[in-house]
């Protein structure tokens, strides 16, 4: 594609997603921060090793966000939205700390969603019904796309492959996680593995997650099968959200008690919060896989190291 047919192609795919999930998931696009104040315990500290790009102003500490998943349960908290509708935003950050490579940029774009739930959802039968539409959005807007471009069908199957965290590791014991991650995607084309966070029988952890949003039982990863990359790109970081009791659970777990400070955990305790289930949907890597592109440069009008630059000098950057 030319650069022309390239934005085209990423307006027009926009667009018809976004209308997916609206329908699907009974939700409102809305306005939202960039930054937010240190002390309002919103932003998202991710693995728990990520820096936020700060500032100060007028002796305040703010943050750029590095995702939205603790302001959007504020959001629809102060809105007041009615339960099974809810909102999404085009979440745009800066990850400093980000080991560039064909799928990961220090810019990140997202499409950031949250949804009301009654406590009684709170459960994987939920989360997966969850999935399989967020998972039919992204497939039907592959059809549309390779309706227009036959080349770039990605033969998505008609249904996501799932399993847990923990059955993937009894199944593949003697690999990582991302190989494991890369192995069960070949083979299914597209997977969500469910419960990451906690401890594996290992003793290990699958991957690094924050606390204090997402519920370690009721969360998980949607990945997809790149045979460009010829590895598993995840799309999705998505679960349902912690309860009072298994916030102060995972806070103790992970040693980070000193967070009941803050505000938003203090609403949660109180049940001044709505339950809710929400998560991210990575913009550039789910056009990466639309658009067969086998770097995030070319879908990202992004700013890129010259070591970036010097590496992708035959390929389209934006």
């Amino acid at each position: 594609m030319t650069y022309y047919e390239t934005i085209m192609a990423i307006g027009a795919i926009k667009k018809d997603f976004e209308k997916e999930i609206e329908k699907k998931l009974k939700l409102t696009k809305v306005q939202s921060p960039l930054f937010v104040k240190r002390e309002s315990g919103l932003q998202d500290d991710l693995s728990g090793v990520e820096k936020a790009v700060t500032f100060d102003k007028d002796g305040e500490q703010f943050e750029i966000v590095h995702s939205l998943a603790k302001w959007k349960r504020s959001a629809l908290g102060k809105y007041g939205f009615p339960v099974y509708t809810g909102l999404y935003t085009d979440m745009k950050a800066i990850r400093k700390d980000e080991i560039v490579d064909a799928t990961h940029s220090l810019y990140v774009e997202q499409w950031d969603w949250e949804q009301v739930i009654e406590e009684k959802d709170r459960n994987i039968a939920y989360l997966k019904k969850t999935v399989n539409k967020i998972y039919s959005a992204i497939r039907n807007t592959s059809l549309k796309v390779s309706k227009k471009y036959p080349e770039l069908d990605l033969g998505l199957p008609e249904k996501i492959f799932f399993i847990t965290s923990q059955k993937l590791e009894d199944l593949y014991p003697y690999y990582s996680p991302e190989e494991r991650e890369d192995l069960i995607t070949k083979e299914k084309r597209a997977v969500f593995m469910i419960g990451i966070g906690d401890k594996l029988k290992s003793g290990k952890v699958h991957d690094l997650r924050s606390p204090d949003y997402d519920d370690w039982n009721l969360n998980g990863d949607l990945f997809i099968y790149s045979d460009i990359l010829g590895k598993a790109v995840e799309v999705s970081s998505m679960g349902i959200r912690v309860s009072e009791k298994s916030l102060l659970e995972q806070l103790e777990k992970s040693g980070h008690e000193e967070r009941l400070n803050y505000t938003f955990h203090k609403k949660i305790l109180k049940k001044e919060l709505p339950y809710t289930i929400g998560g991210g949907i990575g913009q550039s890597r789910v056009l990466m896989l639309l658009l067969g592109k086998e770097h995030v440069a070319s879908v990202q009008a992004s700013s890129w190291e010259q070591k970036t630059i010097d590496e992708l000098k035959d390929l389209s950057i934006l």
